[in-house]
């Protein structure tokens, strides 16, 4: 019998020995054929349920039946105001002032919402910069928006060059700002890229970038719960991310976004205006209105109530999120990835595609592999163990610090391993 790249006994007894073990008992694992938990490394794509989530949903819903539109302003969690308890549980996470986040909408429609104000094409001045392998809906998005300001996407789009094809680092981004930095407006990069894993230097990024007056938009998807941030520390423009990743708020559940306080005062940029983005104190005055002022906060950027089925998994998740700590997670985050590492090292024939620096990574390691990975994918799936494949030949595997195993890294590694070895 083959000797399995990890030991089950040393990942038994990590685990033992690791007193966040217990955040796994929060959550609801899926379970395989026989009733075994499966190992899940999918989080990146979808996070797993919360316990407490089926609780606050249920107490949501009762709160709907028994009190119908009373339940806007009854109690602690008085409807009209819930997204702003939503928001404020973000903050530590982020790393931003209350009055910067909020809660709305979708992730891609927010980025569109945003750009509306924050991408203002004049005179040569008028190229959007993004990086390399930017997620596909990120360059819909900008290309719709180039589109919509009458330019040409084939000239109006920069890819910034990078020497490594899995990478992009700030020496990349300065390079071609020096070709191109007077000609763009505004950048729009994912703070953690979702093929490779890797996490970009967001300060240095945001330096250059400012040094050329460029305004700078993040897309946090894979980045928001998984990596300490400060988005205010860095004097970061604007930001959105999805909530249904790593931070466990169902599918296409509701978007978090920044803006920067700077421009919570500023009346003169275009926004897609809407009720929930005035005063909540004279939204319902109906007569006299004819005029929107707009918050002075994130929440100026809000065009209708959110909803709040979508809100209640997030705010149960957050809480949990609240209770343990990023950098804490991070910790976690950096043992778990760095046992994972060592098992994939012990495999033929397959390789990361991510940065072997942790600090340049989150809980994600991609794995190029020979055959392809779709077809992996699924034959791994088979047996209890869940990554996610990108085509042609790339499984990401996203060992969460909430809820990952030592023993699951084990189980992955060893299944890949055996896989693996049946292609030749």
């Amino acid at each position: 019998m083959t000797k399995p790249p990890l030991s089950y006994e040393e990942a038994a007894s990590l685990d033992d020995r690791d007193s966040l073990s217990e955040l796994r008992k929060k959550f609801e694992i899926p379970l395989d054929a026989n009733g075994g938990e499966q190992a899940y490394f999918a989080g990146n794509s979808l996070g797993l349920l919360p316990k407490q989530t089926r609780i606050s949903m249920r107490d949501a819903l009762n709160k709907w039946g028994t009190q119908g539109v009373l339940g806007h302003f009854d109690g602690t969690e008085a409807w009209y105001r819930y997204d702003e308890s939503v928001s404020n549980l973000q903050t530590e996470i982020v790393g931003c002032l209350p009055s910067e986040t909020g809660v709305m909408g979708t992730l891609t429609s927010n980025l569109h919402v945003l750009m509306a104000s924050f991408y203002q094409p004049k005179g040569k001045r008028k190229k959007i910069l993004i990086e390399p392998h930017a997620f596909p809906s990120d360059r819909y998005a900008v290309t719709a928006q180039v589109l919509w300001n009458g330019g040409d996407p084939t000239e109006d789009i920069i890819v910034i060059e990078s020497e490594n094809p899995d990478e992009v680092t700030p020496a990349d981004l300065e390079r071609t700002l020096a070709q191109h930095g007077d000609l763009v407006c505004l950048a729009i990069i994912g703070g953690l890229n979702y093929y490779t894993g890797q996490f970009i230097d967001i300060p240095k990024f945001a330096a250059l970038l400012q040094a050329h007056e460029i305004t700078f938009g993040l897309d946090l998807a894979h980045a928001v719960g998984n990596v300490p941030l400060e988005l205010h520390k860095w004097d970061i423009d604007f930001a959105a991310w999805c909530t249904y990743k790593y931070l466990n708020g169902g599918p296409g559940s509701i978007s978090g976004y920044f803006v920067n306080q700077k421009y919570h005062a500023n009346t003169d940029l275009i926004r897609l205006a809407g009720w929930w983005g005035n005063d909540p104190e004279t939204r319902f005055d109906m007569h006299g209105q004819e005029h929107f002022v707009p918050r002075q906060s994130a929440d100026g950027w809000k065009a209708s109530n959110p909803s709040l089925f979508a809100m209640v998994p997030v705010k149960t998740s957050l809480e949990i999120f609240n209770e343990v700590g990023m950098n804490t997670l991070r910790d976690r985050s950096v043992r778990l990835t760095q046992y994972f590492e060592k098992g994939i090292e012990a495999i033929n024939n397959v390789s990361s595609i991510t940065p072997r620096d942790p600090q340049r990574r989150g809980c994600q390691i991609s794995v190029r592999v020979p055959g392809d990975a779709a077809q992996l994918e699924h034959e791994l799936i088979e047996k209890a163990v869940v990554p996610d494949a990108r085509d042609p030949d790339v499984l990401r595997f996203a060992p969460t610090p909430l809820y990952t195993s030592f023993t699951d890294i084990a189980r992955a590694v060893d299944e890949l391993a055996g896989v693996v070895a049946t292609y030749k």
